[in-house]
C-alpha cells in the first residue's frame, strides 16, 4: 500500500502559507501539473510574480511539508503567471495586466533612476515589461536604458525600443535632441494618450511608468487615460523633500490611485571606513511610510555608479548587482512586485482549480 498519494500530499501543502496572501498554496491554485511517478513526487509551484521576494522560502517549506509524510524524491518546478489587476485599460489594444507609476514631488530625487531599475529588474526575473516615460518636458530614459533609437515603424502604430529584456516609449524619440518642449496641458495630455494607443506594447505584465515631478497635467492626465494598478512615491530623507513627496502622494490618493509604498533614495553615503554619513539627513522616508500607514519598501545609498549606470544606459542591477545600491534596487523591485500581485488577488478574490 503507498504511504503517499494525491489527496495527502494536497493535504500536506495546504499546511503551507504563502506569507503575503496568508492562504495556502492549495487555495490559492498555486500548486499546477501534480504528478506520482513510482515513489516521485513532482509539482510546479505557480508564484504571483517571477521577481517574488519569497520564493525559496515557499520552496522549501512546500518541499519539508511533503518530505514529512514519506515522500523522499521530489522535484519542485517554480513557476509564475502574473495576475490582472481587473481595470479596464480600452484605450490599450494588447494586455497590460499591470500598470505602475514611479512619482515624486519634486524634481532631482532619482525617480526616474528607480524607474528604469525597477523596470530591467523585473524583466531580469523574467517578467514581460514596458517602460513609459511620461515626463514629456525631459526625457531622458533613452538614454538612462541605453536605447537612443527607437524602430523604423513599419505599419501604423509605433515600436517601442528594446534594450535589456524592456520595451520603451518616450518624447526623447520624436524630437530633435536638446530641443525643447513648449507645450500647454491639452497637448500634454494628447502625447501621453498617444503613447498609451499609438503605441505596439503587446502583451506585458507590467508597464511602468515614469511621471513628471509635481502634481499638474502629465500625472493627471496619466491616471485619466490609463488606470493604474498602483503608485511607487520617491523621496530623499529631508524634511523638504518628504513634503514634496507627501504632496504627491496626496494627489494619488485624491485620485484612488493605491499607495504601493515609499522609496527612499540617497539615504547615505558609505565611507572608505564603512561607516555611513548622511548626506540628506535620515528615515524619512520611514517616516512618511509611517504616517501613511503605507508600505515603506527600502532605502537606496548614494553609489557613484548609478550615476555612471545612468549615463551609459548600464542600469546598476546589470551592471552592479552585488553592490549595496544594486541589491537595494533589486529587494525593491521585488516588494512592488508582491504588492502588485497582494493588491490583484484580493481585489478580485481569485481561487484557481488545481490542474
Amino acid at each position: 500500500m503507498e504511504k503517499f498519494n494525491r489527496e495527502n500530499i494536497l493535504a500536506a501543502l495546504r499546511t503551507v502559507q504563502e506569507p503575503d496572501l496568508h492562504q495556502d498554496l492549495v487555495t490559492l491554485g498555486m500548486i499546477r501539473d501534480l504528478e506520482l511517478v513510482d515513489d516521485k513526487v513532482k509539482f510546479t509551484i505557480m508564484l504571483t510574480t517571477p521577481a517574488c521576494p519569497l520564493k525559496h522560502q515557499i520552496e522549501k517549506e512546500a518541499r519539508d511539508a511533503v518530505a514529512k509524510i514519506g515522500v523522499s524524491d521530489i522535484e519542485i518546478k517554480l513557476d509564475s503567471d502574473v495576475p490582472n489587476d481587473g481595470k479596464l485599460r480600452g484605450l490599450v489594444s494588447a494586455t497590460v495586466k499591470n500598470a505602475i507609476a514611479v512619482a515624486s514631488g519634486k524634481g532631482g530625487v532619482g525617480k526616474s533612476t528607480v524607474s528604469v531599475n525597477l523596470a530591467v529588474s523585473l524583466a531580469k526575473s523574467g517578467a514581460r515589461v514596458g517602460l513609459l516615460d511620461a515626463d514629456i518636458y525631459g526625457p531622458n530614459l533613452p538614454t538612462m536604458l541605453g536605447a537612443p533609437k527607437m524602430p523604423n515603424p513599419d505599419s501604423e502604430k509605433l515600436k517601442p525600443a528594446f534594450a535589456h529584456g524592456v520595451k520603451m516609449m518616450s518624447m526623447g524619440y520624436l524630437v530633435q535632441p536638446g530641443q525643447p518642449l513648449i507645450w500647454r496641458g491639452p497637448m500634454l495630455n494628447s502625447a501621453i494618450r498617444q503613447f498609451i494607443t499609438d503605441v505596439e506594447w503587446g502583451e506585458l505584465d507590467y508597464l511602468i511608468v515614469d511621471l513628471p515631478p509635481g502634481t499638474g497635467d502629465a500625472p493627471l492626465s496619466l491616471a485619466q487615460a490609463l488606470p493604474l494598478s498602483g503608485v511607487v512615491i520617491v523621496t530623499l530623507p529631508q524634511d523638504v523633500s518628504v513634503e514634496d513627496a507627501s504632496r504627491g502622494l496626496e494627489m494619488f490618493n485624491t485620485l484612488k490611485v493605491p499607495i504601493l509604498g515609499i522609496v527612499e533614495n540617497m539615504s547615505y553615503l558609505t565611507l572608505p571606513d564603512g561607516s555611513k554619513m548622511d548626506i540628506f539627513g535620515s528615515g524619512g522616508g520611514q517616516k512618511m511610510a509611517d504616517h501613511y500607514n503605507v508600505p515603506f519598501l527600502g532605502e537606496i545609498p548614494m553609489n557613484p555608479k548609478v550615476r555612471i549606470g545612468g549615463d551609459t544606459g548600464q542600469p546598476i542591477v546589470l551592471s552592479e548587482p552585488e553592490s549595496d545600491s544594486g541589491k537595494a534596487m533589486i529587494a525593491i523591485s521585488e516588494k512592488v512586485a508582491a504588492q502588485v500581485s497582494i493588491n490583484a488577488l484580493t481585489e478580485t478574490a481569485v481561487n484557481i482549480e488545481i490542474v
